[in-house]
């Protein structure tokens, strides 16, 4: 030791002193920490249960969709790729997809049931919807199991199939219900998501038509979601300002399902 940094020596018995009052204190702490956690996990584990998860869960979750919302714009693209980098997308999931028919071939569609407030519903065929400006978009198709995936689609953008297919004179409203035929899948959606210009109703995958097993003839794209808002052959586009049920959120997951 130098003059500046003289070693300082305690006595055995100071010493011995200050170790146990330190012990005691972590003791103290730990166990008063130990207390704490028992407690939370047991009021979670007795909470009242809001769509398959506690309610102060629940609240964690809805407010990490609204922080996502905020951050959401149309100039907040997901990163495009190359299409070298195209890689194998498992038909992840059937929820919503018919049995095949006795021989083998995909069930008939029945077309696209477009629901606004105050009017009636109308059917739209693919042709329909394939009339509206082509889009093409290569991205990343992201598994909430935490896996990903380059695909390159081909379809419209919602929003342009909104500024298209509303009733003239009808408001946009805050939500989009996106279901398949029988609604036996479905997707609740913010409109700030659908509008998104990433947003496509999908006919091609790769440059090929859908397969049946990835939602042909016609599917969601929103790059801006989790896979499982990415639905499946659409039957029915529901506009409501009334937040719709979402499939997987009453299973316990985040409503607004963003990355």
């Amino acid at each position: 030791m130098n003059k500046l940094h003289p070693e300082i020596v305690l006595p055995e018995a100071d010493l011995t002193r200050d170790l146990h009052k330190k012990s005691r204190r972590g003791f103290l702490l730990g166990g008063l920490a130990a207390v704490a956690a028992v407690g939370g996990y047991e009021t979670m584990r007795h909470a009242r249960q809001d769509n398959m998860v506690p309610w102060p869960q629940r609240r964690v979750l809805d407010l990490n969709g609204k922080l996502w919302h905020s951050y959401l714009d149309d100039a907040h693209l997901t990163e495009s790729y190359p299409e070298s980098a195209i890689g194998y997308l498992k038909p992840n999931g059937d929820h919503g997809l018919d049995e095949e028919n006795d021989d083998g071939t995909p069930p008939d569609w029945d077309g696209l049931q477009l629901q606004t407030p105050g009017a009636s519903p109308v059917t739209l065929q693919l042709s329909d919807i394939q009339a509206l400006p082509t889009q093409k978009i290569v991205t990343k198709f992201c598994c909430i199991e935490g896996w990903s995936v380059v695909q390159k689609w081909t379809g419209a953008r919602f929003s342009d199939f909104t500024k298209k297919f509303l009733p003239p004179g009808a408001h946009l409203t805050d939500y989009v219900y996106i279901a398949t035929d029988g609604e036996d899948y479905f997707v609740g959606l913010d409109t700030k998501s659908v509008m998104h210009p990433q947003t496509l109703l999908a006919w091609e995958q790769n440059d090929k038509p859908l397969v049946y097993e990835h939602g042909a003839p016609l599917r969601l794209i929103i790059p801006v979601k989790y896979g499982i808002k990415n639905l499946k052959r659409i039957g029915l586009i529901r506009f409501t300002n009334q937040r719709p049920r979402d499939f997987w959120h009453e299973q316990g997951y985040d409503w607004f399902a963003g990355l």
